[in-house]
């Protein structure tokens, strides 16, 4: 009798419920996949949500892991800009490439992708993925390229520069403020500067996040829990932020979001939010006020990777620890305790 060939994944089991056990080796299941080694993968906010209950539609069974960089173990017959070999950073967006939202570069809303990684389909966190429409999918990594500063390109650069930054409308000279000093928060700072604002506050509870915030950019940074954040911004700026960049999701930073923007401005809203926010439409719809929301579309990636094979951003001054997948569960602890175990993005490596 033939054994099945497993690997080692950390597995969702239901709220609150993970671990790394054996699971079966994936294998090609379309002409259009491919099957990736895991060089090197990463923990996302979003992850933790799933192990807080906040995604319903993770069932248990699923590997979680959305994010990473590897080397490519096997295609389909049908994938033509990969072999085998290749140097890859896998998107958290599965794209095919031909559907009318893929056409509109609205990858995200993929009639046969989207986010599935982690979600729908087993994802990275493992030591082996299988990869849906790899042509669309992976990214090849150009040679001497920094592998685990790519890895913050599977994910969290293009959704903070495009859920924030883009469609926030940052212009050059405006005054931008940020909720959240988290990784996604972070990448909408150090994105941001792509467009030359004239101020870029950043908001948060964690005065060492705050501090590598400014090491990256940030003009003025605001402890939500010593001082006043409405007020200080308003006694600043007279009439509020151009752009409020909503990095958390809670109701209580996107209130604080429609309180400092000002006439004419921009709430873009990129935390995933796991219950109702309350939207004060009586206040805002006099200031002529828009509100942007959504999922990444990673339609941005292309021009991030030669932007960080440049050396113009080092999305690599994230990262403040390293696991192997054998560690794992010690990688959620730190990375669910960011603020006491100052941590802003993990590495694992299988």
């Amino acid at each position: 009798m033939k054994q099945t060939k497993t690997m080692k994944a950390l597995v969702y089991d239901g709220p609150g419920k993970i671990e790394l056990k054996e699971v079966p080796f994936p294998k090609i299941e379309k002409s259009t996949d491919a099957m990736v080694k895991i060089l090197k993968t990463t923990i996302c906010g979003t992850d933790l949500g799933i192990l807080h209950g906040k995604t319903p539609s993770v069932k248990p069974g699923t590997t979680l892991g959305h994010e990473g960089v590897g080397i490519i173990e096997e295609i389909g017959a049908s994938v033509r800009n990969f072999k085998k070999g290749d140097h890859v950073i896998i998107s958290c967006i599965t794209s095919d490439g031909s559907c009318e939202y893929c056409k509109k570069q609205m990858y995200a809303h993929c009639e046969d992708g989207g986010w599935i990684l982690g979600h729908l389909i087993n994802g990275t966190q493992a030591e082996y993925v299988r990869i849906p429409h790899a042509d669309n999918s992976l990214y090849l990594i150009p040679d001497g390229s920094d592998e685990e500063a790519l890895v913050m390109l599977s994910d969290i650069l293009p959704t903070g520069h495009e859920i924030g930054v883009i469609n926030g409308g940052v212009k050059p000279g405006d005054t931008i403020a940020i909720i959240g000093a988290g990784p996604i928060g972070m990448s909408a700072l150090l994105t941001a500067q792509f467009y030359s604002p004239a101020k870029i506050y950043m908001i948060d509870i964690d005065e060492n996040r705050l501090e590598m915030a400014k090491k990256f950019g940030a003009t003025d940074t605001i402890n939500s829990t010593k001082e006043d954040v409405t007020k200080r911004i308003q006694s600043e700026t007279k009439d509020g932020v151009d752009v409020a960049i909503e990095a958390v999701g809670a109701p209580a930073t996107f209130e604080i979001c429609q309180k400092i923007v000002r006439p004419g401005g921009h709430i873009a809203n990129i935390g995933v939010h796991g219950k109702p926010v309350e939207l004060q439409i009586q206040d805002l719809w006099i200031q002529n006020s828009t509100i942007t929301m959504g999922l990444v579309n990673t339609n941005t990636t292309p021009m991030l990777l030669k932007t960080v094979s440049s050396g113009k951003l080092e999305p690599s001054k994230l990262i403040t620890h390293h696991f192997k997948l054998k560690e794992v569960l010690e990688a959620y602890e730190v990375f669910g305790n960011a603020g006491k175990e100052k941590a802003m993005k993990v590495i694992i490596e299988p």
